[in-house]
């Protein structure tokens, strides 16, 4: 029987997430999640289980409420790369999930690199 689409990105995630592990072991993961609607990242410290730094486009204060498109990922992108500064994190590795690497994740990348994250 055929996996349907909602497997086949649960397999595409943990494949993409363990390979990333067993290579970054010790680093903070920024985790990306995009949904129809909004997208938002994470820098979580897998060794504690916290939270470091956050962002998503459903802050007022980004001013993209409500829109998923390339200009709020890039806006959460520098929001998130200027917290993790706050919270001390220079270095990361990019988790992007089950999602593609284009579109909107990669502007988030793109913009967090800017912002001064390392990946």
């Amino acid at each position: 029987m055929a996996n349907s689409k909602r497997q086949l990105f649960l397999k595409r995630r943990l494949r993409v997430r363990n390979k990333l592990r067993s290579v970054n072991a010790g680093r903070v993961r920024l985790s990306v999640h995009r949904s129809n609607k909004n997208i938002s990242a994470q820098l979580i410290d897998d060794v504690q289980g916290v939270t470091l730094a956050s962002a998503s486009s459903l802050e007022s204060s980004l001013g993209v409420v409500g829109k998923n498109n390339i200009e709020a990922s890039t806006k959460v992108g520098a929001a998130l790369a200027e917290r993790a500064k706050k919270a001390g994190v220079e270095e990361c590795y990019f988790d992007r999930g089950g999602f593609l690497f284009h579109g909107g994740v990669k502007a988030l990348a793109d913009a967090a690199r800017e912002g001064g994250l390392k990946f």
